[in-house]
């Protein structure tokens, strides 16, 4: 399939620039198993989900990956933290003047320094003279998307994170998670739906666009995951009561699908790279909760997969026509997989 089947023209206004006054104040464009398209708020959502249905969240924490710096010469440095691999040591993106090489010398944050080691494919590994996570905590900034124009604040550092996060490692929100708060959890709990988690650490490769105009030979930045065992009973459970599973965000389906891509669900636990596009055999999620993605986006292929590729133009042109906001900030879209 050629990438350019995935693209659409957005105006720039609908792009969210803040989130919404409170979490599940958003709207929601629901898309039904038949085709029909609804507008309705997120509110709405413990009434579209049947008790016995179970609703599986990712609970991993964003990290503060964004640090600013210089080098000893002077000249500015932008350091994205994509993933710590020892205390000390961490795989970043880097912006500067000039090209980074290993050897080169850095003074971030508040004068902690660091060293360039090398390149490992798109990524610079970096040694800390501190750890990094403490590093981070102290000096580091919430990683925006790009395409939020705005410096991060104090909003960003409490609503760039959902209310579930605990385990720390994602360098991006799983954003479908940020429309829920305690009180929707605890109507959905009270209606009889049960909840479940996993945890994949989003990497800075959720912003990489497919290279290339065609979506074969495309290979996903790896992501580290785990679907525990509490999470394959409950979905288990709710299959012997013909429930269904919900996955609140493209990450929890590529969690699950990642964990079935040899049969039935198992608990597991590593790296996946799993890329979903059309044709993609779905064993596990039933419906999808999710954000609108980027034209010509790994995430928009995934959602085509999920919902049928016309089905997902059509939900995009009635978006944009009603106004919806966009991407991590904006609004939300349910989808039931095709019968």
């Amino acid at each position: 399939m050629r990438l350019s089947e995935f693209d659409y023209v957005l105006p720039e206004e609908l792009i969210a620039q803040h989130p919404s006054a409170e979490r599940a104040q958003s709207r929601l464009l629901h898309l039904d198993a038949s085709g029909a398209l609804h507008d309705r708020r997120f509110l709405d959502l413990p009434g579209l989900i049947a008790p016995g249905d179970v609703v599986v969240l990712n609970d991993t924490r964003v990290i503060k990956a964004r640090l600013y710096g210089r080098k000893p010469t002077g000249g500015k440095v932008e350091v994205f933290v994509e993933r710590i691999v020892a205390e000390h040591e961490a795989l970043t993106l880097a912006r500067a003047g000039h090209p980074l090489k290993a050897g080169h010398r850095l003074i971030l944050g508040d004068g902690v320094e660091a060293e360039v080691l090398g390149r490992e494919e798109d990524l610079f590994r970096v040694r800390f003279a501190e750890p990094v996570a403490a590093v981070l905590e102290r000096c580091g900034h919430v990683p925006l998307p790009p395409y939020i124009r705005h410096p991060d604040d104090a909003q960003d550092a409490e609503r760039y994170q959902t209310v579930f996060a605990e385990k720390p490692g994602a360098v991006a929100a799983p954003t479908a998670g940020l429309h829920f708060d305690r009180a929707m959890l605890d109507a959905l709990a009270a209606r009889g739906v049960a909840g479940a988690r996993v945890t994949l650490h989003v990497g800075a490769g959720t912003f990489q666009p497919i290279r290339g105009e065609t979506l074969e030979g495309h290979r996903m930045h790896s992501e580290r995951f785990e679907v525990p065992q509490a999470t394959v009973a409950a979905i288990e459970a709710a299959r012997t009561r013909s429930g269904r599973v919900y996955a609140v965000g493209t990450t929890v389906l590529r969690a699950l699908e990642s964990a079935a891509r040899d049969g039935p669900l198992r608990a597991a636990a590593g790296e996946t790279d799993l890329f979903v596009a059309p044709g993609f055999e779905f064993r596990v999620v039933d419906r999808l909760l999710t954000n609108f993605h980027l034209p010509r986006s790994s995430l928009l292929v995934l959602v085509a997969a999920f919902a049928g590729l016309e089905a997902m133009r059509r939900a995009y042109a009635h978006a944009i026509a009603a106004r919806y906001g966009f991407y991590s900030y904006g609004d939300a879209m349910l989808i039931e997989r095709p019968a």
